[in-house]
């Protein structure tokens, strides 16, 4: 199962988050930060519009325990339970789990929809693992940094996976008694990947956050502030909630609320640029424009080709009909994160501008094969069917 990679523009003009899509931002040792209570003001909020508690992401429902007792037993008695859950699960013809990166399930819902982004997915695995009396172990990985944006908001995403271990029961029985680790990524990605563990109560931390960014795009931001307060609660130093949690109350009117959550992350991270990024826009709707300039030019100093750089040079020659420019902003975004669909359809239309119609086909391919949701697959593969029927009227019309 493979995931999409790509990255995200730093302006004055965008919110930057980290969205666990698949994964997490990493949790070094700091300085001390205060009690996360410091940071709620819940008296600004109304009650969000779900239930919020992320203690209950690994309950099993009452499908999953029959999918375990009647859908998989002769499998898990054959196998074993490792390689059998794992097989039932991921094979193909048999749970036929599809990625989507659309929205953060829990387990049981992962399960219904047969569903799920990565996080969800090794979610659901840890919980089925968990009613087997497998042990569990979550890994972090050391991945490159990817970016995406919806809705006005822009994502930084890492990468997550799980490892089961065996039941004592199991050693000399003539199972396999060594771990499996579970990815969803493809072999070639995670050939020589470097992990460290993380607890699972981080991992509801991740999940808690990913709800919150879900939300803001949603526009729902009584919501969103559940979320993260939820994902502060289980994880009081994940940056990544203090973050988001900044950037709801920035959505909410909440300045002051903003900048002194910012200001806790700087102090915890003094480079780390999505709060600065974020604190220079308050700084600058407050008023504050020179603290804010300040900021930027720090940011350009840690920084100086922040990710979406070249696609927004490349939006801007699109609208001044420089298109062969475009093509070249949009081919050097491609090269460092040619697995974001956005990027290669944005190359493919400069092509199709250009009159090249087999690399506007090429790259809206790639676009539609690298996309992360059912909704832009189907988009992509519109357009490109469009093309096929269009491409001899199109360079007619080009030329």
């Amino acid at each position: 199962m493979t995931k999409s990679k790509g990255y995200a523009m730093r302006s004055l003009s965008a919110l930057l988050l980290s969205l666990l899509l698949c994964a997490c931002g990493s949790l070094q040792q700091k300085a001390a930060l205060p009690a996360p209570e410091v940071f709620f003001h819940d008296q600004l909020f109304a009650e969000p519009a779900e239930s919020v508690d992320a203690s209950q992401i690994f309950a099993l429902s009452d499908s999953m325990r029959d999918y375990l007792r009647n859908g998989i037993a002769h499998q898990l008695r054959t196998e074993g339970r490792q390689r059998g859950l794992l097989d039932a699960l991921y094979k193909r013809g048999q749970l036929k789990l599809e990625y989507d990166s659309g929205i953060t399930r829990n387990a049981a819902q992962a399960f219904d929809a047969r569903a799920g982004n990565c996080l969800s997915l090794v979610i659901m695995t840890a919980a089925f693992a968990k009613e087997l009396g497998l042990p569990v172990e979550f890994q972090s990985a050391f991945l490159e940094e990817t970016w995406s944006r919806q809705g006005g908001l822009l994502f930084r995403s890492g990468h997550v996976n799980v490892t089961l271990g065996h039941r004592v029961a199991d050693i000399g029985a003539g199972r396999e008694a060594s771990s499996l680790t579970v990815d969803f990524l493809g072999a070639d990605d995670i050939r020589g990947l470097r992990t460290r563990v993380i607890s699972e109560e981080t991992v509801v931390a991740m999940y808690a956050n990913n709800r919150a960014a879900e939300s803001l795009v949603r526009g729902d931001l009584d919501t969103a502030y559940a979320w993260a307060r939820e994902s502060m609660r289980h994880q009081s130093d994940f940056m990544s909630a203090h973050n988001t949690l900044g950037v709801v109350y920035m959505r909410h009117g909440n300045l002051a609320e903003a900048a002194a959550v910012f200001n806790g992350v700087l102090q915890r991270e003094p480079e780390n640029t999505r709060a600065m990024s974020n604190l220079a826009l308050v700084l600058q709707q407050q008023g504050k424009g020179a603290e804010s300039a300040a900021l930027l030019q720090r940011m350009a100093a840690i920084d100086p080709n922040p990710p979406f750089h070249y696609f927004n040079l490349g939006l801007t020659a699109m609208e001044k009909g420089d298109y062969r420019s475009a093509r070249d902003f949009f081919a050097r975004e491609v090269s460092r994160a040619e697995y974001y669909h956005e990027f290669q359809f944005w190359l493919g239309l400069a092509n199709y501008k250009l009159g090249q119609i087999d690399e506007a086909r090429r790259h809206l391919r790639l676009a539609m094969e690298n996309s992360t949701t059912r909704h832009d697959h189907d988009l992509y593969e519109a357009k490109l069917s469009w093309l096929r029927l269009h491409s001899t009227t199109m360079v007619r019309a080009i030329q």
